[in-house]
């Protein structure tokens, strides 16, 4: 008798009914949509900010520590620690090896070069890097400083060849692309090693005043073979909150997993730290700041335009089931007058709103799955991907939607006395 007379309701008043699924398919499209861009978001705008550069620096962590006698730093100025090439594979094997996107060693040797003093600033432009598990990964200075601009082409690595800055070539402009210069470490060393120039590098900062050439020569040149000072990397990760400034320390071993299984530019740090072992991890700041902040207000955005949808499908949907409750009063007057309880009677209209938010749940989420593709398409060049594990969210937010918007309209029917109704009062 129940399914009866739900079914009946569905024939007698098609109407109101169409207009609720409407309502439901237009809010549902557009949360679907800004559901499935906002989980998108997030990893392609992270992609999108890697060129702004490298966002962690890895150095020795001697480095970082004063040698002070006296309030005298007896630091050496030309010499410190050193890290080894070898262990760089390591880093595609913490737990969030596949949000490290590139990494790139970088030596910086002092240097005669035709005869003039300059800086060779050694590192990877594309370099294959064993990784522990029998793979390789291909990093360097392509990945982690995609913003450099080249006129000719970058060295090979591994060759005798090197690329000039720009400021250095504008202040040698004896030493053109194509030609041969002549390195020595020193005025007194012996030993020259020729490098072919195959480009000039413009990057807004102090390598514009250097030569850049392959780790492996500066590594000879220099005496330190294996070794380098200074490591970038690049690394996918999630805003910064309160959460992720906490000192693990002080986590409960919940909380402590919970923080290591994010992506936070922190925990990622205390992972490479765990590989390497005495080296320090610092953020820099001005990358991952920015980053955290475009990716929060983008955030927030979205799910204030997906609040919206809901909202505004709930209003349209209480719209819709006061006028139906106003035009079946007599109906329902009938019902509580032959004995329904005021629950048989809201079953009823809750079991319809149900079925409406199946059905336009449903339609919205198809609906929307394409206007995502379409807003994709447009904001980032490629359509967001289909995420099917949104279609049991969608359904059940209509679900939700539809009875949150006839709770008033059933409460005032809850309230009908069939007496007055009946006499046509």
């Amino acid at each position: 008798m129940f399914a009866r007379l739900v079914a009946e309701s569905f024939v007698r008043n098609p109407r109101r009914k169409i207009l609720t699924a409407a309502a439901l398919v237009v809010g549902m499209a557009v949360a679907t949509s800004t559901l499935t861009v906002a989980l998108d978001v997030g990893d392609r705008l992270a992609r999108e900010f890697r060129s702004f550069g490298a966002n962690l620096l890895v150095t020795p962590q001697s480095d970082t520590l004063p040698v002070e006698i006296g309030g005298v730093d007896y630091r050496p100025v030309d010499e410190g620690s050193y890290l080894h090439e070898a262990d760089l594979g390591k880093l595609k094997t913490i737990f969030w090896r596949h949000n490290i996107v590139g990494f790139t060693p970088f030596l910086d040797v002092p240097a005669l070069v035709n005869g003039a003093q300059v800086t060779l600033i050694g590192t990877w432009y594309a370099h294959d890097v064993p990784v522990p598990d029998g793979s390789t990964f291909k990093t360097g200075v392509s990945i982690t400083h995609p913003w450099w601009k080249i006129s000719g082409r970058w060295f090979n690595d591994g060759a005798d060849e090197c690329v000039m800055g720009s400021a250095f070539a504008a202040s040698h402009p004896e030493v053109a692309v194509g030609q041969t210069v002549h390195v020595s470490r020193d005025e007194i060393s012996s030993s020259l090693t020729s490098l072919i120039v195959t480009g000039i590098v413009s990057t807004g900062d102090a390598e514009d005043k250097g030569i850049l050439v392959p780790l492996q020569v500066a590594q000879e040149i220099s005496g330190h073979a294996g070794e380098f000072r200074q490591l970038f990397v690049s690394a996918l990760t999630k805003p910064a909150d309160a959460f992720s400034e906490r000192d693990p320390q002080s986590m409960t071993p919940t909380e402590y997993d919970r923080w290591f299984c994010s992506p936070y530019i922190s925990s990622i740090s205390l992972q490479i730290h765990q590989v390497l072992p005495g080296v320090d991890v610092r953020t820099i700041r001005r990358v991952a700041d920015t980053e955290g902040r475009i990716l929060s207000h983008v955030g927030m955005l979205l799910w204030m335009v997906t609040l919206a949808a809901l909202l505004a499908a709930a209003l349209a949907v209480a719209a819709t089931s006061a006028t139906t409750i106003l035009e079946r009063r007599a109906e329902v007057g009938i019902m509580k007058a032959i004995g329904a309880t005021n629950a048989l009677v809201a079953g009823i209209f809750l079991a319809e709103q149900v079925m409406l938010a199946i059905a336009g749940g449903a339609i919205g989420f198809v609906l929307g799955v394409g206007l995502a593709r379409i807003l994709g398409q447009s904001v980032f060049g490629t359509p967001a991907s289909l995420r099917i594990v949104l279609l049991p969210v969608v359904l059940g937010l209509a679900a939700i939607v539809a009875v949150l918007g006839c709770l008033i309209p059933l409460r005032r029917a809850a309230r009908f006395d069939p007496a007055p109704i009946l006499r046509g009062e």
